[in-house]
């Protein structure tokens, strides 16, 4: 069986605390194409660099500060304390072009790929600039950074967004699916990759231990079966089949960074529902959205 689930430390490759389906990854996923992930802890003054080839990338700032060079041309990342802190600023590299990430002060970054052709140029999408959704109401209300998704950003293959979930919340729900493509579907890869926090003001101790939860479960013949406890770092791929929800367990807020791309001609985030649960989005009419939302800096 392959592995879908890569727990903190697993998917780890030389400065690379991630990496997974990107040009130069050493962890083989059978059937796996059209996505990619780098995360990467930078001490302060130091760097990471990644070759000019056939992959687009968006530069994400998880917890600091930081200076992307792509192709000799320096551009500023105002970051953030940590993902719940807000939207960051991210770069979109284009393709074929050489990325240099640095931080004065040190950080976490996260890095999306897709193999792509079409050339787009570098863009600087700043946090003010972000398209901000708070999407769903009462228990599944979540906020959406849509930074990366067709309406904001002009790109090749991929699309990209990071999603918060208060504590006790459910996101990615209903369950739905984006594994062909038909009529009101894309046929989409997708990375889930997690961090978690003690909810503020929740009372929790010293130890206490941030977790959240990810599923996905077969859609045709093909099996797949995932019920994954997840934490900060870890990540959850899904090549198909239905997925959700991602839960926020009570007292532990959840983030993740979603990255999509498939091999169809649209670049498009078109889902069907799980018919046995596409019935909650009515519910939701009438409903406030979560008073916690949006997470701020």
């Amino acid at each position: 069986m392959t592995n879908w689930v890569y727990p903190l430390g697993s998917a780890a490759d030389g400065v690379w605390d991630i990496s997974l389906g990107t040009s130069d990854s050493t962890i083989a996923i059978d059937g796996w194409e059209h996505t990619g992930l780098k995360v990467a802890t930078i001490p302060a003054g130091a760097a990471v660099e990644l070759p000019a080839v056939g992959e687009e990338r968006i530069v994400v700032p998880l917890s600091g500060t930081f200076t992307v060079t792509v192709d000799g041309v320096d551009h500023a990342l105002e970051g953030r304390a940590s993902v719940f802190h807000g939207p960051s600023d991210i770069l979109y590299s284009g393709t074929g072009k050489s990325v240099s990430i640095s931080s004065a002060d040190g950080g976490r970054v996260a890095i999306a790929t897709a193999p792509a052709h079409t050339a787009y140029p570098t863009r600087l999408v700043t946090a003010a600039e972000t398209p901000v959704e708070l999407r769903g109401a009462g228990n599944c209300s979540r906020q959406v950074h849509n930074f990366g998704t067709p309406a904001a950003l002009e790109a090749d293959r991929f699309i990209v967004c990071e999603v918060i979930t208060p504590a006790g919340n459910w996101s990615s729900y209903p369950p739905h699916k984006h594994d062909e493509e038909k009529d009101g579907e894309t046929h989409l890869e997708e990375i889930y990759y997690f961090e978690t926090q003690v909810a503020v003001g929740s009372g929790a101790p010293a130890d206490a231990d941030a977790i959240g939860y990810q599923r996905v479960y077969a859609s045709d013949e093909r099996p797949i079966d995932v019920s994954a406890e997840v934490r900060t770092g870890d990540v959850v791929l899904v090549p198909y089949g239905w997925h959700g929800p991602a839960m926020a367990a009570p007292g532990y807020d959840l983030y993740y960074l979603n990255v999509m791309a498939g091999p169809g001609p649209v670049r498009e985030w078109l889902i069907s529902d799980d018919p046995h649960h596409g019935w909650v989005r009515q519910s939701w009419e009438g409903q406030d959205i979560d008073a916690r939302l949006p997470f701020g800096a």
